[in-house]
C-alpha cells in the first residue's frame, strides 16, 4: 500500500512539474514587467493609434513595412495563425504593426497590407520623427538598404492587459508559440478583468 502512495505522490509531482513547464513563456520575459511606452500615431483604421485604446486586451507589437518580401510576411502569417488557434479568445488579442517606412506606408497602404493577413490587425504610421521616437523607446534598429528596402529588428513585444511589457518573441517563432504565450497572458490577466 505504501508503494501505491509513493507512486501516486510521484505522479502528482510529475504532473505538477509538467503544468509548471506549460506555464512558462516561450518568449523571453521582462522581469519585472514594465510599462509599455505609449504610442501616438495614425492608425490604419483612421483613428489615433494608442496602446491604451486596447487596455484589457493582450497586444502583440511588431515593426516592419508593407513592401517587405520575407521577414514581415512570415511574422504576420504566424500572428494570423495564432489568432485562429486562439478561437474565441482571439477577441482579447490585438496585433499592432508599426511601419519603419513612413515615406511609403500611409494608413491606406498599411490597412490593405495587413488585411491580407487578418482584418483585425492595426498598422501605425506617422512622421519620420514620430516613428524614430517610437523605435528609440522600443529599441528597434533600422537601416536602409541600397535597394530602398529596410533591415530592421524583427522581434515582437507581448504586452499584457494592463499595458505592461511582458515578453519579447524573437523572429521565426510559430503560431503555436505565439498562441501559447498569449494564452498565458490572458489567463494571468483574468483576475484583473473581473
Amino acid at each position: 500500500m505504501r508503494a501505491l502512495w509513493v507512486l501516486l505522490a510521484f505522479v502528482c509531482l510529475a504532473d505538477g512539474i509538467g503544468a509548471a513547464e506549460d506555464a512558462r513563456f516561450i518568449a523571453g520575459v521582462f522581469e519585472p514587467p514594465r510599462a509599455a511606452p505609449e504610442l501616438a500615431l495614425r492608425g490604419s483604421d483612421g483613428k489615433e493609434l494608442r496602446l491604451d485604446r486596447y487596455r484589457g486586451k493582450v497586444i502583440i507589437l511588431g515593426f516592419g513595412f508593407s513592401s517587405c518580401s520575407d521577414v514581415c510576411p512570415t511574422t504576420l502569417a504566424a500572428l494570423a495563425g495564432a489568432r485562429k488557434k486562439l478561437g474565441g479568445d482571439a477577441e482579447n488579442l490585438q496585433v499592432v504593426y508599426v511601419t519603419v517606412d513612413p515615406e511609403r506606408d500611409d494608413t491606406q497602404r498599411l490597412r490593405e497590407f495587413l488585411r491580407r493577413f487578418d482584418p483585425t490587425f492595426i498598422g501605425g504610421t506617422g512622421t519620420p520623427e514620430q516613428l524614430a521616437a517610437v523605435r528609440d523607446r522600443y529599441g528597434i534598429a533600422v537601416g536602409r538598404k541600397p535597394d530602398s528596402t529596410f533591415s530592421h529588428s524583427s522581434f515582437t513585444y507581448l504586452i499584457d492587459r494592463e499595458g505592461s511589457l511582458r515578453a519579447l518573441m524573437p523572429y521565426g517563432h510559430s503560431s503555436d508559440d505565439y498562441a501559447h504565450d498569449v494564452r498565458l497572458l490572458l489567463s494571468s490577466g483574468e483576475s484583473a478583468q473581473r
